[in-house]
C-alpha cells in the first residue's frame, strides 16, 4: 500500500507563492500547504485555501527567517534589533534549551501561530518547522505540548531514504543527513509517543529549492509502501521579497504540473491526500 501527500512549504510567504499552491493543486498533484501565519500574504492564501476544500492545510511554524507573530517585546530574546527571529540558530537554540525566560517566550509564539492558524477556520492537518527547527528537543517538546491544545494530530518528521535518493543521485551529500540522522530518530521516537501521526518517509531535503521534474519522477517510480510525503516549494517567479537564493520556484511548479509527473504518479498506483486522509 502507498499513501502520498505532496506538500507545498511557505503558502502565505508571498503571493508569487500562493498562486503556485493554488495552480498546482488545481492543475497538478498538489495535495496539501503549510501555511505562515504571520506572513505577508497569509490572508490571500487563507482566503484561497477557503476556495480549495481539497488542500489539506497545516502550520509552518517560523522560528526563523521571519517576523514573530507576538510583539517583538513580548519575545525578545528570540529576535535581532530589527524584530526579525535570530539567525544565528545554534546560539537561539543554546539559549532556548538552557535558559527558562527563553523558554516561557518560545511557548508564548507557538501558542500564538496555532492560534492564528485556529482563526483562519481552517481544519489543521498537520505541522512542521521551517528549517525543520522542531529537530531542537526543546522546540519538539513545546510543539507536542501546546499542539495538543489545539488539536494537533501529525507532524513531519525529515526523515529521507538515502538509499533511494543515492540511487537517483549518486553525488548527493551525505553530510547534512548523517548529522541530523540522531535529531531525527529523536523526533520520531517523541512524537510517536505523543500518538501523533508521522509519515514513514520523507522526500525533499537533499533537493530543496529543486524538485524538478527529473526529480519527482524518478521518487514516484522507487515510491517506497507506507505514507510518504514529498514536500516543495513552488512559485511562480523566485522575486519576491524573502525568496530562497538558489531555489527553482517556477521550475518545482513546472514539476507539480507536469505531465511526466502525472504519468508517474499514476504509475505508482498511490493514493493521494493529506495527513487527514491517512491518520
Amino acid at each position: 500500500m502507498k499513501d502520498l501527500i505532496v506538500t507545498a512549504d511557505d503558502f502565505g510567504l508571498a503571493i508569487e507563492v500562493n498562486d503556485a499552491v493554488e495552480e498546482a493543486h488545481a492543475m497538478g498533484i498538489l495535495t496539501a500547504a503549510s501555511l505562515m501565519v504571520g506572513s505577508p500574504a497569509c490572508a490571500d492564501a487563507v482566503e484561497r485555501a477557503h476556495r480549495l476544500p481539497k488542500l489539506r492545510v497545516g502550520l509552518h511554524l517560523t522560528l526563523v527567517e521571519a517576523t514573530p507573530v507576538l510583539p517583538p517585546g513580548l519575545v525578545p530574546d528570540l529576535v535581532d534589533a530589527n524584530g526579525m527571529f535570530r539567525s544565528d540558530m545554534a546560539k537561539a537554540g543554546a539559549a532556548m534549551f538552557f535558559r527558562p525566560s527563553v523558554r516561557r517566550q518560545l511557548e508564548d509564539e507557538i501558542d500564538a501561530q496555532f492560534a492564528a492558524f485556529l482563526a483562519t477556520g481552517l481544519m489543521l492537518d498537520h505541522v512542521n518547522a521551517h528549517k525543520h527547527f522542531h529537530l531542537h528537543p526543546t522546540i519538539a517538546g513545546t510543539l507536542i505540548a501546546v499542539g495538543h491544545r489545539y488539536g494537533m494530530r501529525a507532524v513531519r518528521v525529515p526523515s529521507e531514504p538515502l538509499g533511494i535518493v543515492r540511487r537517483i543521485d549518486p553525488a548527493s551529500p551525505l553530510a547534512i543527513p548523517a548529522l541530523t540522522a540522531p535529531f531525527t530518530r529523536m523526533l520520531r521516537n517523541r512524537m510517536v509517543r505523543a500518538g501523533l501521526v508521522v509519515p514513514d518517509q520523507v522526500f525533499g531535503l537533499a533537493w530543496s529549492g529543486a524538485m524538478t521534474t527529473d526529480k519527482l519522477v524518478a521518487i514516484l517510480d522507487r515510491l517506497p509502501p507506507g505514507l510518504t510525503e514529498i514536500y516543495t516549494h513552488p512559485a511562480t517567479s523566485g522575486a519576491f521579497v524573502g525568496a530562497a537564493p538558489g531555489y527553482r520556484y517556477a521550475e518545482e511548479l513546472a514539476a507539480l504540473t507536469s505531465e511526466p509527473v502525472k504519468a508517474a504518479l499514476e504509475r505508482s498506483h498511490a493514493l493521494t491526500g493529506g495527513f487527514a486522509d491517512f491518520g
